[in-house]
């Protein structure tokens, strides 16, 4: 009865928060719950502080209908993007309203990244001037793998096994949780963003380092092991150039930002400086060199899209990232096109291709849902241990 009890709680928290406000009679028709367990429930949740009333809506003749929403104020999040040298720390309620914000460098080092996302998380709940102990989370999203542990490894900038969620934990009590920076922009998508109402999609993250955030039927798909999505290092040529996990010919070391902006200095004579790729992608007209290179990119990643289309058969393909968002508004049609080269015709028809909607923050916006889809999951009740039945006290007994 208990875990029914979670499970219903769950349905209609989930209910409220991502579909707004609503009445105690939508959430039975929208949760299939009867209006007496609506109305029980609710009434938990709103000694408990967890919803609130926020309004009325006329009904047939009758009552006004008191409409419900999940109480922003109830609690905090704070979710963290861990880029190339920079991090990202942003504060949210429940209503997903950013609170503040603070920018840190860092050398790349885990120890140095932990300690700098630990002075991020504090430099944002003093601005706001929240207690810790009203934050229900704090999520990570970095690059690399990332197992259930919260262990990062990353051939691409060196992290091997990296415990961060231990080391995060070390540094403060408010709960870590970290996951893959592409998975977390998929979450925020899915969310908030391009992917909404979509059960299939597959959300790809063009950076310096290149991934993927596959959805099936609702839900990330994971791998195994949380590997999945990896797009990035996926083989495109044979035998071709170094890319930086050690492998040869890998998506990334053909549409990865780093490379796209030496190609573009090597075709234009232009020093490859950080603004150089994003310069030539607001260029009118593009010189031509840089127009061949960016030909060329588009190619390479028409193959990689039409890759993804082949094997998961999404509804939806949503590009974004520092380079893929950029790209992807300039060149969006010849995306298509390339990509209708390399699927296969029904698939590809079934597919639409759009762009992120969130913008540069979206890593830290999807890291900060993560605690959110914990309190969702949960009904907003908090862990318990499973009772021990009797059966079970009775062969412990024995045993003693």
């Amino acid at each position: 009865m208990r875990d029914v009890r979670r499970q219903n709680r769950a349905s209609l928290l989930t209910d409220l928060f991502h579909g707004g406000l609503q009445s105690r009679q939508q959430l039975g028709a929208t949760t299939s719950l009867s209006q007496a367990s609506v109305s029980n429930l609710i009434g938990e949740m709103l000694d408990e502080g967890l919803v609130e009333e926020a309004g009325l809506v006329g009904s047939d003749g009758g009552r006004p209908r008191v409409l419900l929403r999940v109480r922003p104020g109830f609690g905090f999040v704070v979710g963290a993007e861990v880029g190339e040298t920079r991090l990202l720390v942003e504060l949210y309620d429940l209503g997903m309203s950013r609170l503040a914000a603070v920018t840190l460098k860092h050398d790349d080092d885990p120890g140095q990244v932990a300690a700098r996302l630990v002075e991020g998380l504090a430099a944002v709940l003093g601005e706001a001037g929240v207690d810790p102990a009203e934050v229900l989370g704090f999520g990570v999203g970095v690059p690399g793998v990332v197992d259930q542990d919260g262990v990062v490894d990353s051939q691409s900038t060196g992290w091997d096994a990296a415990p961060l969620a231990a080391m995060l934990r070390a540094g403060t009590e408010v709960p870590i949780f970290v996951e893959n920076g592409a998975k977390a922009l998929g979450q925020a998508e899915m969310w908030f963003g391009a992917g909404r109402g979509c059960r299939h999609a597959v959300i790809i993250m063009i950076g310096t380092g290149v991934g993927a955030a596959v959805v099936v039927d609702g839900r990330g798909y994971r791998g195994a092991h949380s590997n999945a999505g990896e797009w990035g290092h996926t083989t495109l040529i044979y035998d071709g150039d170094l890319c930086r996990c050690g492998a040869r010919g890998c998506l990334e070391a053909y549409i990865g930002a780093d490379r796209i902006a030496a190609r573009l200095a090597a075709a234009t004579g232009v020093p490859p400086a950080p603004g150089l790729l994003p310069g030539l992608l607001a260029a009118e007209p593009l010189p031509d060199a840089a127009a061949e290179v960016f030909a060329q990119t588009v190619g390479y990643l028409g193959a990689g899209i039409g890759d993804l289309i082949n094997l998961f058969s999404p509804e939806r393909i949503v590009l974004g990232g520092t380079a893929g968002l950029p790209l992807g508004r300039r060149f969006l049609p010849e995306i298509r096109v390339a990509v209708a080269r390399h699927a296969l015709r029904r698939p590809y028809a079934q597919t639409s291709i759009s762009l992120c909607e969130l913008g540069p923050d979206a890593v830290a916006t999807g890291a900060a849902t993560l605690p959110v889809a914990r309190l969702l999951a949960d009904g907003g009740l908090p862990d318990q241990p499973e009772p021990v039945s009797a059966a079970a006290r009775r062969a412990s007994d024995r045993l003693r």
